[in-house]
């Protein structure tokens, strides 16, 4: 049995429980995001100004 095959009782999971834990992963590395800005301003108002560029060459 191989380690990435999946067991099929403990691979249901609800939506519900899906959509919870994704919520407190997307909070988690936003908090994550602040944390580096704070620590690094440098750093974050370059990313800050390369992503407007990107947005501006962006051809909807």
């Amino acid at each position: 049995m191989s380690e990435r095959e999946p067991e099929q009782p403990e691979e249901q999971e609800t939506d519900a429980e899906r959509r919870r834990r994704r919520a407190q992963f997307l909070r988690d590395l936003n908090e994550a995001r602040e944390l580096r800005d704070r620590v690094r301003p440098r750093r974050a108002r370059a990313a800050r100004m390369r992503r407007q560029m990107r947005m501006r060459t962006f051809r909807w």
